[in-house]
């Protein structure tokens, strides 16, 4: 039991670390026939149970749909006890009762998708995965996607062309661009200005690309008030022009704007 309960913390660790909702259900009372001791445990995301059982079966099948039911409800409660007659709500023969006890751990909203894997990006990927967030990050060139240290929090998307990948991505995401140059930002830009409306989008470069940007932004007839909704450069006007202190400019930026939309206050329901 002591070697199950190990198990059972480290998985919770883990999902945390990789900031994945998920629940977990324990059996806190039975009578009759019950499929599992008292104490069972079971770790269940939407795609089912990661660890542990509360007995199989029919009994099993319900916690799995319930907790998966609770994990979709945005105000939902953040934990609750259930009772289950195993003939009347679970539909067995036996007669009996089963106690479950239902905690939630939901993550947060913050999703970064980051277009390029160079210098600054390797700076800035190993910051943020440090914070409470996920991260997507998209090139073309395998060798400096392996050069970024895998983590939970974060998912590497080799593509010759990222810009095809914009529409996959859900519109909350924060928009952060530094790819190889003006040439392949551009395309990418032009993507997300004309099909979503995210709350942050950034593009890594000097006044001079900024300038060509909204010119070349504007024959394509894309409209002044887009033009003017993202930021170029992006980062906060403080340090140097050294990777390292461009990346801390750029996340000091998203934390303001993440700071303002409130996007880490409502949906977090952590013990």
């Amino acid at each position: 039991m002591a070697f199950e309960i190990h198990k059972h913390w480290q998985k919770v660790n883990e999902l945390l670390t990789a900031n994945l909702p998920f629940a977990t259900v324990t059996m806190v009372d039975m009578r009759g026939s019950a499929p599992q001791i008292q104490g069972a445990k079971a770790i269940i995301t939407s795609d089912g149970i990661v660890e542990g059982t509360v007995g199989g079966g029919k009994v099993e099948a319900k916690a799995i749909s319930h907790a998966i039911a609770l994990l979709k409800m945005n105000d939902g409660p953040s934990c609750e006890f259930v009772t289950w007659n195993l003939q009347t709500d679970i539909g067995m023969t036996c007669g009996g009762e089963v106690k479950f006890f239902f905690e939630l751990y939901l993550c947060n909203d913050w999703r970064i998708a980051l277009f390029g894997a160079g210098h600054v990006a390797q700076a800035l990927v190993s910051i943020l995965t440090q914070m409470n967030c996920r991260i997507t990050c998209f090139d073309s060139r395998p060798l400096w996607l392996s050069k970024l240290s895998d983590h939970p929090k974060l998912t590497k998307v080799l593509s010759e062309n990222p810009k095809d990948h914009v529409s996959q991505l859900d519109e909350r995401s924060f928009f952060v661009l530094m790819t190889q140059g003006h040439s392949t930002d551009l395309p990418i830009l032009a993507e997300i200005l004309t099909t979503m409306q995210p709350p942050y989008v950034g593009v890594l470069g000097s006044l001079q690309k900024a300038k060509i940007l909204r010119r070349d932004l504007k024959a394509m007839g894309i409209s002044d008030e887009k033009i003017e909704s993202y930021y170029c450069p992006m980062g906060l006007a403080l340090g140097n022009n050294t990777p390292p202190e461009i990346a801390i400019s750029i996340v000091s930026q998203l934390i303001q704007r993440r700071d303002e939309l409130g996007v880490l206050k409502h949906k977090t329901k952590v013990f």
